[in-house]
C-alpha cells in the first residue's frame, strides 16, 4: 500500500501506523537497525527533527522505501508551486 506524506507532520503518524500494523513495538522495530526505542518514538512524534540516516534506518526496519515522484499536474510548474509546509 502506498502512503503519501507531503509534510514532516504527516510522516510520523504514517510510520507509527505501519509499525503497529506489522505488530512491532518501537523497541523491536529499532533493534535490528541500531535505533533505540526513544529514537523511534521521537521520529514518530516529530519527524521534522529526524536525521536522514535515522529515518532510513526506520524505513528499512519497517520494510518501506522512499519514492520520489512528481506530484500530479506539477511537473511543469515546480518553480512556481507553493510549499505545502
Amino acid at each position: 500500500m502506498d502512503h503519501v506524506a507531503r509534510t514532516p507532520a504527516q510522516l510520523g503518524p504514517i510510520l507509527k501506523g505501519v509499525r503497529q500494523q506489522r505488530g512491532l513495538t518501537q523497541q523491536a522495530a529499532g533493534a535490528g537497525v541500531g535505533l533505540k526505542q526513544g529514537t523511534v518514538s521521537a521520529i514518530e512524534r516529530d519527524a521534522a527533527r529526524t536525521g536522514v540516516e535515522s529515518l532510513y534506518k526506520l524505513l528499512s526496519a519497517l520494510g518501506l522505501e522512499l519514492v520520489l515522484r512528481d506530484k500530479a499536474g506539477t511537473s511543469d510548474t515546480t518553480r512556481s508551486a507553493k510549499r505545502e509546509w
